[in-house]
C-alpha cells in the first residue's frame, strides 16, 4: 500500500503546478458530476473551533470509484504569531516538524482568499448541493469549514464520507481486513492526508464493500 500511496502522491504532485504556498493551476480531467467525491483536508492551530484556525487546506475530486480525476489547490493560510503562539504542545510539536509554522508565518493568503480558489475549482466539477465531502474524521473538518468558510460550505452536499467511521464497522465487523489496512503515515500534511485516505477508503472498498447479487 506505500507503493499506491507514493504513486499516488507522484501523480498528484506532477500534474499541477505549485506557487509557494497555494496552487492555482489544476489539470482539469474529470466531468461535472453528482457523483463525484470532495476530498478536503484541514490542518488547524487545534481542534477549538471557536478558537483555533485553519492554517492550511487542500482538495481533490474523485469520481465515484475513487479515481482521482482533479487535483486541486494545496494552500496555506496566513496567521499571526500571536495565533500560532497559542497552539497546544501537540500542535506545535508537529506542524513545526511538518514546517507548517514557517509557512503560515512566510503566506499571506487570507481566509477569503483561500475559500474563494478552493470554492471556484470545486464547482468545475460538481453541481451544487450535491456533491459530499469526504476525508478521515470529516466531521471536525466540516465544523471549521461551516464557521470559517460558509459560502462554501453551502455549496457541498449536507453529507460526509467519513473513513474513519468504516474503519471502525470494519474494525467491529471484519477484523480480519481492518489488520492488513494499510498503515498510516502521520504526516499532518493536507495533501499527503487527502491521498491517504482515498488510499485507505480504495482499500475498504474492495475488502469490506463486496459487490454480490441480492
Amino acid at each position: 500500500m506505500y507503493k499506491a500511496y507514493n504513486l499516488l502522491r507522484l501523480n498528484c504532485l506532477k500534474s499541477y503546478s505549485l506557487r509557494k504556498y497555494s496552487s492555482t493551476r489544476h489539470k482539469q480531467m474529470g466531468t461535472h458530476s453528482s457523483n463525484n467525491i470532495v476530498w478536503i483536508d484541514l490542518e488547524m492551530t487545534g481542534l477549538n473551533v471557536e478558537r483555533d484556525r485553519i492554517i492550511e487546506i487542500a482538495c481533490i475530486i474523485t469520481d465515484s470509484e475513487l479515481n482521482i480525476t482533479a487535483k486541486g489547490p494545496n494552500i496555506i493560510l496566513h496567521e499571526p504569531d500571536s495565533v500560532l503562539e497559542s497552539m497546544n504542545e501537540w500542535c506545535k510539536k508537529h506542524h513545526l516538524q511538518t514546517g507548517l509554522v514557517g509557512a503560515v508565518k512566510e503566506s499571506r493568503i487570507t481566509l477569503e482568499q483561500a475559500e474563494k480558489e478552493i470554492l471556484d475549482f470545486i464547482k468545475l466539477y460538481c453541481p451544487p448541493k450535491t456533491c459530499p465531502m469526504a476525508g478521515n474524521s470529516i466531521y471536525m473538518d466540516r465544523l471549521f469549514i461551516s464557521k470559517y468558510m460558509p459560502t462554501m460550505n453551502d455549496y457541498l452536499h449536507y453529507r460526509v464520507i467519513d473513513v474513519s467511521t468504516i474503519k471502525e464497522l470494519c474494525k467491529r465487523w471484519n477484523n480480519i481486513a481492518y489488520s492488513s489496512a494499510p498503515p498510516k503515515r502521520l504526516v499532518h500534511r493536507a495533501l499527503d492526508d487527502i491521498l491517504e485516505s482515498i488510499a485507505e477508503l480504495t482499500y475498504y472498498k474492495k475488502k469490506f464493500f463486496q459487490t454480490t447479487t441480492l
